[in-house]
Parts: C-alpha cells; sequence; structure tokens
C-alpha cells in the first residue's frame, strides 16, 4: 500500500502508551500493510505502529523473508524466563546507532491477530528479544531507556552527530 514517515526520536510520541485494538476491520488491514512496506523501505526487522505515529497496539515482526511475517494486535508478554541474554539493538526511529540490551531469553505471549482471534505464543531468541522490544514501545519505553545513563547518553551523542550530517 503505502510507506509511511517514520516518527524519529525523540519525538514525543514514541513515549506515548498505544491505545488498544478494538476494530478487526480493513482500517487496520490498510495499517498492517502499510506497516509491512514501511518496516521493508526503512529496512527493519520490527515495527509498531506508533512508530508511523499511529497510537495503537499493532506490532509486525519479519526476521527474514524464508521466516514470513506475523503480526501481533494487542500482544502481552504472559510469562517470562529467569534466562538473559544480550543483544544489539537499534531502532527505524533512530537509524545509524545500536547497543547491546540485556532482555529476557524466552518468553510466553498473549495477542489477537488481524482478524480478532485470540492467539498465544512461547518464543526465544531474537524473536522473543523483538518482541520484548517492540511491547516496550507500545508501552511508550523507547529502546534506549533500557541501557544505563551513561551508555544512552553517548549513543544518544552519536545520533545527533550522524543526524547533522
Amino acid at each position: 500500500m503505502t510507506v509511511r514517515a517514520i516518527v524519529s526520536y525523540p519525538d514525543a510520541r514514541l513515549r506515548l502508551t498505544a491505545e488498544s485494538v478494538v476494530d478487526f476491520d480493513d482500517e487496520l488491514g490498510a495499517l498492517v500493510t502499510d506497516l509491512i512496506d514501511t518496516m521493508r523501505a526503512a529496512p527493519g526487522i520490527g515495527i509498531t505502529a506508533p512508530h508511523i505515529g499511529n497510537a495503537r497496539r499493532v506490532v509486525v515482526i519479519e526476521l527474514s523473508a524464508a521466516d514470513g511475517v506475523r503480526v501481533y494486535i494487542n500482544p502481552e508478554i504472559v510469562q517470562a524466563s529467569q534466562e538473559m541474554l544480550q543483544h544489539e539493538e537499534g531502532s527505524i526511529s533512530m537509524p545509524g546507532v545500536t547497543e547491546e540490551v540485556e532482555r529476557h531469553a524466552k518468553l510466553s505471549v498473549r495477542y489477537r491477530d488481524q482478524d480478532g482471534n485470540e492467539r498465544s505464543e512461547d518464543t526465544e531468541g531474537l524473536l522473543a528479544v523483538c518482541l520484548q522490544h517492540e511491547i516496550d514501545q507500545l508501552d511508550g519505553m523507547f529502546w534506549i531507556h533500557r541501557l544505563s545513563r551513561l551508555k544512552r547518553e553517548r549513543l544518544i551523542k552519536r545520533y545527533e552527530k550522524l543526524a547533522r550530517r
């Protein structure tokens, strides 16, 4: 459908809590299609509706073309493992900078599909990391706020330097 403009850090919309989706209609389908197109054009492996200025709880993830697109509406973490892992993260809203973030290695999530059907899924590794990252975004927590203050400040300076080019 359409590649949408991506909200850039430090836009305040990235700190808002997204609203639950209640209507599973053609408008939602169009939003999901736009999110897929925008994520691929960025390029990225995950995107939320807030990344394009739409404050609804919609996540799209595509780890690889072979894996396919996964759509999570109103996702929530039901259970998280005690085991943690470090993973390099970044954001399409803050391109060009990445940093290691500690996340749960395994998750159980509950969500709705595009038709409104309730689903659940057990995930691990990169998918678990991506879901935590994107659910944080839906809750108004931008990924850099998982970093220590010092790492966050250094990363912001690197990003600002890149943005000036």
